[in-house]
């Protein structure tokens, strides 16, 4: 059974960074592709990026592109979203997600954290 934990949300000054981590246990972290949802309030959870097994392949959602970086440490068995340029519309709870195929639709990912919360405040 896989098990992903996100730590590194908080409060942050719009402008600012964060990383948000998620390490993967219980089966073998290469052979998944991960990705990173967001969620906030009253809406619905919502794709940010998503990286192949190996960091081959990124893809990013638009309102994301070139302030946020997801990368994977397969020593650590973790996966990682940069988040840089934040805005007050970058606050959601984050999620990690895991799954066979890599890409922008939540079907494609069996197992999910359960989530850390960003709040970008003005």
């Amino acid at each position: 059974q896989v098990q992903l934990v996100e730590s590194g949300g908080g409060l942050v000054q719009a402008g600012g960074s964060l990383r948000l981590s998620c390490a993967h246990s219980g089966r073998t972290f290469s052979a998944y592709a991960m990705a990173w949802f967001r969620q906030a309030p009253g809406k619905e959870r919502e794709f940010v990026a998503s990286t192949t097994w190996n960091n081959g392949t990124r893809l990013y959602a638009d309102s994301v592109k070139g302030r946020f970086t997801i990368f994977r440490d397969s020593v650590k068995n973790s996966v990682y979203l940069q988040m840089d340029s934040l805005k007050v519309e970058d606050t959601a709870i984050y999620y990690c997600a895991s799954g066979v195929v890599a890409g922008s639709e939540k079907s494609h990912y069996a197992h999910w954290g359960q989530g850390t919360q960003v709040t970008v405040s003005s």
